[in-house]
């Protein structure tokens, strides 16, 4: 048999990836903060539906008994009242795509001007809106960036909400304003000292207070008639309106200005914005270039904010619908498969067994793995290719003295070129692979062989158990075997598409190995890429669950992060080098369509996007329903517990260590979902990595039937 040719491997810093990923993840964090502050972190409430009440006390008298709009100096408090019979019609909430251009319609059917207080986030929503306000000759106020209630607001956040809102409104307009409207303020007289003080601050911001003097109410919906009375004046004094283009239907209120605003002319009064209805000189003005330019970039980054939410919503639904549809059909298939335990595949395979262990440095272990091999109810011969060990992995099974263990030393080339050689010094049909650091159950090789006795078989998959189980670590990979490998290779047994057969434990037949010309080295995940080379040349690949052995598994996340780090990367590799079985026929075509197409969903698309659940459960709960979050979030952990318990009870396994699971996700699924982004990152930037070993740690040892073997 030819030996594949080694590939020069190119080795690209990580490094890079990481520093990408963490821009990355701070761009999202950014985004996705601003989102949550401009969209969900303000007052929803119209302004007449909160009262703010409190002591009065330090409201002066001038301010509380005079005008509606305030200039708050220090020295110089006073207010000033419209003209008699002016009135200033003011907006608050907008701009509105729907009911602002029918307010800015009316208003111009009639030639009135009016003041508009427009809030900061919707005017980056709507610019185009605000620019139109401006254009038709209307007075543009501020009413703070996120409809934030100043009198309670902390200081920094008063701050925040005045600077933003007058960034973005230079952006959209290229103005800048001093009127300000403080969301659910009224008249004077309902001024509290929380109020004042508020009032106050915003003076040293530079910002001149307007208030009403009569208020239509139409935030409440009474209907048109009662919102014109509403906002008909008593007498001959001037007034400040408050009506609404935004905050919902607002059908009422221009109904009701096509009505109000000639019975009002009727009567003698005239319209005018605020600053000419109390004889202020304009108040609005130019913005800098440099205010412009960051205005603008305000908006788009909100705009992008928006966008990225909207995003992580709809990969949201993603993760969830992928992970419900996992669970649904992995439970399904598992349960049809489960049916098939007492399948016969012909008469019993009782053919002996060439079983092959590469071992590069396995000292630790090697001594339990042979002797739970030689123990085995099925003849076999062992054979074990030292890699090159600097241990004296070879030394120790050569003193074991076993008839029918084999040692062949190498220079060190590679679990891969271990294999096949081997395989060139084995002298059965039937091949058995397994890990230096595996432990057999008795009958485990038997039980392996028996599918070989349809000829159609090519490999069969074993059920690799993880030995080490103590500590958290242990817990959660043995529920990772349980739960996601074992269940899915109930699903690819069924729709005859297995991706792999795991190095711990694997038959092969050796003519179907010879025909595909042995193992390649060109991927880091041999054994996937032998499973799937064999798929395409016509075999089938089988899983059978009571071939049982207990694998070692690492002890410490670095090590974990290696190892699955490298299964990953030469799984995204083999499945790019199988790639063609897409469009095939036959089994090649059951693995492209059915295996491939089930990884790149289950174990790369929504590994990917499982973080976003994550992302999102800390989002909702600063800036959602947290009782609504916290209920998403426990249902998707209920989803994986009651598939980890009919996973648990398919292997016959106590289901203690699921309790493991609501902590596994904080930590373990993490660093899974790193992998995998990590291993995405490596294949699109082309780099290769180089085969890595396991620390191997001597934890497992050989069943009780076997212990004093010579």
């Amino acid at each position: 048999m030819s030996r594949p040719v080694a590939r020069r491997a190119k080795q690209v810093p990580l490094r890079t990836h990481w520093i990408v990923l963490t821009m990355l993840l701070v761009c999202l964090s950014s985004m996705l903060l601003l989102n949550g502050y401009t969209r969900h972190l303000f007052g929803a409430e119209p302004d007449g539906a909160v009262t703010s009440g409190g002591p009065a006390g330090a409201v002066p008298r001038a301010i509380a008994g005079g005008g509606p709009v305030i200039d708050a100096q220090p020295g110089e408090v006073r207010s000033v009242r419209p003209a008699n019979r002016t009135i200033a019609l003011t907006f608050d909430d907008g701009p509105d795509p729907v009911w602002t251009p029918k307010v800015l319609d009316v208003l111009k059917a009639q030639r009135v001007k009016a003041t508009f207080f427009v809030v900061g986030t919707e005017v980056a929503a709507h610019p185009a809106l605000a620019r139109r306000i401006v254009a038709e000759g209307h007075q543009i106020g501020m009413h703070t960036f996120t409809h934030a209630n100043l009198s309670t607001a902390p200081g920094w956040r008063r701050s925040l909400e005045l600077r933003q809102s007058q960034l973005v409104l230079a952006g959209a307009t290229g103005l800048s304003t001093p009127l300000l409207r403080p969301p659910y303020s009224s008249e004077p007289d309902a001024l509290t000292d929380a109020d004042w003080t508020a009032i106050q601050e915003t003076r040293q911001a530079g910002y001149l207070t307007v208030l009403t003097t009569q208020d239509s109410q139409d935030w409440r919906r009474p209907g048109t008639a009662k919102v014109i009375a509403n906002s008909t004046p008593r007498g001959t004094a001037g007034q400040v309106l408050l009506m609404h283009d935004a905050g919902g239907d607002r059908s009422e209120t221009v109904a009701a200005l096509a009505k109000l605003i000639p019975a009002l002319k009727a009567r003698g009064f005239k319209f005018a914005t605020v600053s000419d209805a109390v004889g202020l000189p304009q108040p609005t003005h130019g913005a800098g270039l440099l205010a412009r330019g960051r205005g603008l970039a305000a908006i788009w980054a909100m705009r992008v904010s928006d966008g990225v939410q909207s995003l992580l919503t709809w990969f949201l639904y993603a993760a969830g619908a992928l992970s419900v549809l996992r669970a649904i059909t992995t439970v399904w298939a598992a349960r049809r498969h489960a049916r098939m335990r007492d399948w016969s595949w012909g008469e019993p395979v009782t053919e002996p067994v060439s079983v092959i262990i590469p071992a590069y440095n396995e000292s630790a272990g090697i001594g339990a793995a042979i002797r739970s091999l030689v123990a085995s109810d099925h003849p076999i011969e062992v054979i074990v290719v030292d890699d090159g060990s600097t241990d004296g992995t070879a030394d120790i099974v050569e003193a074991m003295g076993i008839r029918g263990v084999r040692v062949i030393r190498q220079r060190n080339a590679g679990k891969p070129v271990a294999l096949n050689t081997g395989l060139q010094a084995a002298h059965f049909d039937l091949v058995v692979m397994v890990d230096g650091d595996t432990v057999f159950e008795r009958d485990a090789v038997r039980m392996l062989v028996q599918p070989f006795a349809d000829p159609s078989v090519g490999a069969v998959s074993g059920n690799a158990k993880v030995g080490n189980r103590r500590g958290l670590l242990g817990r959660w990979q043995h529920i990772e075997y349980v739960v996601g490998f074992n269940l899915d290779r109930r699903l690819f047994d069924l729709a005859e598409c297995m991706p792999t057969v795991p190095g711990a434990v694997g038959g092969f037949r050796r003519t179907a190995l010879e025909r595909i010309g042995g193992l390649s080295e060109v991927t880091l995940a041999e054994d996937t890429d032998l499973t799937m080379a064999l798929c395409r040349d016509g075999w089938r690949v089988v899983y059978e669950e009571r071939a049982v052995a207990w694998t070692e598994a690492p002890a410490s996340l670095g090590a974990l992060w290696r190892q699955r780090y490298r299964w990953c990367y030469g799984t995204l590799q083999a499945m790019w080098k199988h790639r063609g079985a897409w469009v095939q026929r036959g089994q090649a075509g059951k693995l492209g369509r059915r295996g491939l197409t089930y990884l790149l969903l289950f174990q790369v698309l929504l590994p990917l996007l499982a973080p976003v659940v994550d992302v999102f459960a800390i989002y909702g709960l600063v800036f959602l329903d947290p009782l609504r979050v916290g209920l998403v979030w426990l249902g998707f952990l209920a989803l994986q517990f009651a598939m980890g318990c009919f996973a648990f009870h398919l292997d016959g396994e106590r289901a203690g260590p699921l309790w493991t699971l609501p902590l596994q996700q904080f930590v373990y699924r993490q660093l899974m979902y790193l992998v995998v982004i990590q291993s995405v990152f490596t294949a699109l930037a082309g780099s290769r990595l180089r085969w890595q070993r396991m620390e191997r740690y001597g934890s497992l040892r050989s069943p009780a039937s076997t212990e004093g073997f010579p």
